[in-house]
């Protein structure tokens, strides 16, 4: 295929979607229905100038984390994703392997649920999509290489100098009943994914930098996540509480972690101040 088969592509898909679709706020004048190139960069963490340059097909071999960022930024599914997969002249990602696709329904579903701290993460605890408030709640992990965007590498200290949260997050049930039931999700992706590289290599890496990990996962650990309070220690408006709770979707192999509090509570307003002091209107990930 021509290289600008992917840039055309990308516009027809990016001209079909549309802002509200995506979560954006849509002006009363608007000349194009569907996304603007700045606006389907911003959805996949990507910048302004790249994502002109795929679409005019000056950029023609994108890495499988670009791919995989614009397929969940334009909501294709899974056909799409994997056409979108050839065309970059990769090849799509197999079904014995994690997942980091996150189906049009699902994302619409993240979409509206937009106005409250929430995280996706795969079924290795791959972080790979958030909402703004998600991020000005606990820090941005777009700052965070992606390497690190994982709840097991950053539960059990294996990451490179920096966490997944950027401020401290404490459990009321104490810090075992989640890692418990990490390592017992972790196990269970072992079953299912035995072929896949970061599963495999997760686990490799925990076992060896973690003697914390190493122990529960010896001990055959297993725990369900339960509905949970946490306090967040936030810089500018101090200790947020929060109900933590984890949405699975088994048909995605998803883990959607959402943070709440009670309307009108002091904890509701702080939130609210957050979400007024960092505008951003999309929900983000890659």
């Amino acid at each position: 295929m021509t290289s600008d088969t992917l840039g055309e592509t990308l516009r027809t898909w990016r001209d079909r979607l549309s802002p509200a679709d995506a979560g954006l706020p849509v002006a009363a004048k608007r000349r194009t229905a569907g996304l603007r190139r700045e606006e389907l960069a911003n959805l996949a963490g990507l910048s302004v100038d790249y994502v002109v340059r795929l679409e005019q097909g000056r950029a023609t071999t994108p890495s499988a984390q670009v791919v995989g960022a614009l397929a969940r930024a334009l909501q294709l599914d899974d056909c799409e994703r994997d056409h979108l997969y050839l065309l970059a002249g990769l090849q799509p990602p197999s079904a014995g392997l994690v997942s980091d696709h996150v189906p049009p329904g699902v994302q619409r579903l993240i979409t509206r649920l937009g106005e409250i701290p929430l995280g996706v993460f795969a079924a290795d605890w791959q972080l790979i999509s958030w909402s703004p408030l998600w991020a000005a709640l606990i820090g941005d992990p777009a700052s965070v290489p992606p390497a690190d965007r994982n709840l097991v590498r950053a539960r059990f200290g294996l990451a490179s100098d920096v966490v997944l949260a950027r401020w401290p997050v404490v459990s009321e049930l104490g810090p075992e009943v989640l890692e418990r039931a990490v390592v017992s999700d972790l196990r269970s992706a072992e079953a299912r994914y035995p072929d896949d590289p970061r599963v495999t290599g997760l686990i490799a890496d925990a076992l060896a930098g973690s003697e914390r990990f190493a122990r529960l996962w010896a001990s055959g650990a297993v725990g369900v996540h339960i509905s949970d309070r946490k306090t967040i220690e936030h810089p500018v408006v101090g200790p947020v509480l929060v109900d933590c709770d984890v949405l699975t979707v088994p048909c995605a192999d998803l883990r959607i972690v959402t943070y709440t509090t009670p309307t009108g509570s002091p904890d509701a307003e702080k939130i609210e101040f957050l979400r007024v002091a960092a505008p951003l209107a999309e929900t983000v990930g890659g």
